[in-house]
């Protein structure tokens, strides 16, 4: 089967949607199809075209950023070659070209698959506002023109407007998540240099720095956390520094974190390789997925610590509540509410025991080669096959 999958960003860029798209574009090639991954040359740098773990990637020139989108002129030109080509197109989004891949898919015959990924709400602001109209606008419209939608979970669409609007041509399919197994000696490496044996429970947040990633509930809930472990400290990984869009969040936010760090209390770890981040993940005792609104869909990082025996405390956003209610490995708690974050760390810290997990499940349950089987059942089914 010859599958295009179209995206705005793709590898090297670090997001959740990202991350997934790789997973799954990887699994396809391991099972035997051609995969083309269409996107934007958002950084200059990269190159127009490469083989990237046996799959196609070709990047088309960007003209200008409007906020956290792209403008490239010729995407709809290179997607009119490539979906010919091809026998199935997955999209992810949010993404401004869908509607026009889409369509291209209805003109050639070949089936248009949506995965949808999170709906998108940018901060307040005239600007952003006008964005988020146009944005709902093309996602509609791919939604419209597509034959088929994926989502993360039935909790998330049951409670999207989006998806909401589309649920005769709905399936949810878990994400792909897959983590390398690190060595005994990068685990402990990672411990004494960071001091997890001596400065503990150790809380992570794996996530970059954004405003819709409720960074400031953690820094709100952390004196009530240190009253009753003086010695706790956060670690957080992920791209902290030059997050497009989010200069003035970090700005508003660090002097409080400064603090933390120079008491030894927080600590960023920056953008850590898969390999790196699979080191982090054991030293740590929870994690925490704060997130205040749906641009949040679920939090793979949940996943890939529970993998690692590690539970989660997330906020009770749809979806994003799934992975603790499913395996029962955390506590849930209230959206942007610092002392109910913090009373929810503490009673997984307090009894670690009662929330431990069945981990050969959840690995078998997002295994990216079962998940890129279920996407196969329903590109064959959309083509006629089944």
């Amino acid at each position: 089967m010859k599958i295009l999958t179209v995206l705005t960003y793709y590898r090297p860029h670090t997001s959740g949607l990202t991350i997934y798209a790789e997973r799954l574009a990887k699994a396809f090639v391991k099972r035997g199809h051609e995969v083309t991954v269409m996107t934007t040359q958002y950084d200059p740098s990269l190159p127009r075209e490469e083989i990237m773990d046996g799959v196609k990637v070709i990047r088309v020139p960007v003209m200008f950023r409007i906020s956290k989108g792209v403008i490239a002129p010729t995407f709809g030109l290179v997607a009119t070659k490539l979906v010919a080509r091809h026998d199935v197109v997955q999209m992810h989004l949010p993404q401004f070209d869908a509607p026009g891949v889409a369509l291209r898919g209805r003109l050639f015959g070949k089936p248009a698959v949506l995965t949808y990924h999170c709906d998108l709400q940018l901060p307040t602001g005239l600007f952003n506002r006008l964005v988020n109209g146009i944005v709902d606008l093309m996602n509609n419209a791919a939604g419209f023109l597509s034959n088929h939608i994926v989502t993360y979970t039935q909790d998330y669409a049951d409670n999207s407007p989006y998806l909401s609007r589309y649920a005769s041509k709905l399936t949810p399919i878990l994400p792909p998540v897959e983590m390398p197994i690190p060595t005994s000696e990068a685990v402990s490496a990672f411990a004494h240099d960071h001091h997890t044996d001596e400065r503990k429970p150790v809380i992570g947040m794996v996530t970059r720095f954004a405003s819709e990633k409720g960074v400031e509930v953690l820094l709100d809930a952390l004196p009530i956390i240190l009253k009753k472990y003086p010695k706790a400290q956060v670690l957080y990984a992920g791209q902290h520094q030059n997050v497009m869009g989010e200069q003035a969040y970090f700005d508003r936010l660090y002097p409080k974190i400064r603090e933390y760090e120079a008491s030894g209390h927080w600590t960023f770890l920056g953008n850590l390789s898969p390999i790196q981040l699979a080191a982090v993940y054991p030293n740590l005792d929870v994690l925490t997925v704060p997130s205040l609104n749906s641009t949040e869909a679920f939090g793979l990082v949940q996943i890939e610590a529970m993998m690692n025996g590690v539970p989660s405390v997330p906020s009770a956003l749809p979806g994003v509540r799934q992975p603790v209610s499913m395996h029962g490995m955390g506590r849930v708690a209230k959206i942007g509410d610092s002392a109910s974050l913090a009373e929810s760390i503490l009673e997984v810290l307090n009894e670690p025991k009662k929330f431990q997990g069945d981990i050969e499940d959840i690995k078998a349950s997002y295994d990216p080669d079962s998940i890129a089987q279920q996407y196969e059942k329903l590109f064959a089914r959309l083509m006629g096959k089944q």
